[in-house]
């Protein structure tokens, strides 16, 4: 006897699931967008900007300028070879060439701006599928690049013209002069006290803190860069957790240095010298190459101000940043899975 199928229950017609893919940053704002974030960064340089070119002139204006116009050009020419739109408008090549133009000396080649900002584009992002995919901070790869291929052009030696107009010039910058007096110290050419005495003297902490002295564009001035860091806080352009973790990393173990004498320069000298502000707040808080929760951003931060201290105090190089950003962004994934935050109520049945 056949029988009849039965009949199976009428179901509303359900909307399709849309899932959303796409790499990090991931954000829940809607008004938080890639290009407000990059315009904050922007603004938030200004202070560092207009500090540069009171100290350096139209150095750093030339400088600056030429890393934007061939980041912002790089951008577009990737994206046409790849068969997509120029995504000009997001500001993020812009922000890319302002980075890297304020992290070279005044001094450096036109040929070595180019260089560097093809590299950050080309094989720090686009190489990567472009904003969002790509696992190192971009402005770093390019002056990374520049600084191992140009050792010359941008070593110590680069900061210094005796002859210059401008007495900024003529002088070594705070870095260089500390890493010189540790070593006459340790040949015994001067006395501990003496060579202390000195090189405080020659690097006064208002001199510091408002930008009086050399070295690379945008790290002049502590104060310029504080204000700008505040204000990427403020707006949620950047993560506080990252600048806290590198400062207080880097007090600590400088603090460490200065008490076994490995470092003549005190603790508040170090984190005002250099390029460890414009690190902390403006590189390596980029959203895309930084972990994503909370603890591994502080993590990050504290690998990065640690990693800092040692390439100043035990390498041949006087600072430190920009390896030490390059090195933790290769480990982001790991603290990403390391610091996952347990599920509300606890894990799953039969897992732990």
């Amino acid at each position: 006897m056949k029988t009849e199928p039965a009949a199976q229950p009428e179901t509303p017609d359900l909307p399709p699931v849309a899932l959303q893919v796409a790499p990090s940053p991931h954000l829940s704002d809607s008004t938080l967008t890639t290009r407000r974030m990059m315009i904050d960064v922007l603004i938030a340089l200004v202070p560092v900007m207009v500090m540069a070119v009171v100290v350096f002139e139209w150095y750093a204006v030339v400088q600056v300028g030429l890393c934007v116009l061939v980041c912002m050009g790089t951008e577009a020419v990737t994206s046409w070879m790849r068969g997509r739109r120029a995504p000009i408008d997001d500001y993020s090549a812009a922000v890319t060439g302002v980075i890297l133009g304020l992290s070279l000396p005044w001094s450096a080649p036109w040929y070595v701006a180019v260089i560097a900002s093809l590299t950050a584009i080309g094989l720090g992002k686009a190489v990567f599928g472009g904003l969002g995919y790509n696992i190192f901070n971009p402005a770093m790869v390019g002056r990374a690049f520049v600084m191992l291929s140009f050792a010359k052009q941008l070593g110590a030696g680069a900061y210094v013209f005796t002859h210059a107009k401008l007495a900024v010039l003529t002088q070594a910058t705070p870095l260089s002069t500390a890493r010189q007096f540790a070593a006459d110290l340790a040949a015994g050419k001067v006395a501990a006290g003496d060579a202390q005495v000195q090189l405080e003297a020659a690097n006064d902490i208002w001199a510091l803190l408002v930008g009086w002295q050399n070295g690379s564009l945008g790290e002049t001035s502590a104060l310029a860069l504080l204000i700008g860091g505040a204000y990427l806080c403020v707006r949620r352009a950047a993560s506080w957790q990252i600048p806290a973790g590198i400062l207080l990393s880097a007090f600590l173990f400088v603090e460490l240095g200065h008490w076994t004498d490995l470092t003549l320069f005190s603790p508040l000298r170090h984190l005002i010298s250099g390029s460890l502000l414009l690190g902390a707040f403006f590189i390596a808080t980029d959203p895309v190459t930084s972990p994503i929760t909370s603890t591994g951003k502080f993590i990050f931060g504290a690998g990065i101000g640690l990693l800092t201290v040692v390439i100043r105090l035990f390498s041949g190089y006087p600072e430190g940043v920009m390896f030490a950003v390059l090195l933790m962004n290769a480990v982001v994934p790991f603290f990403n899975r390391w610091t996952v935050p347990r599920p509300l109520g606890g894990p799953p049945p039969g897992k732990t």
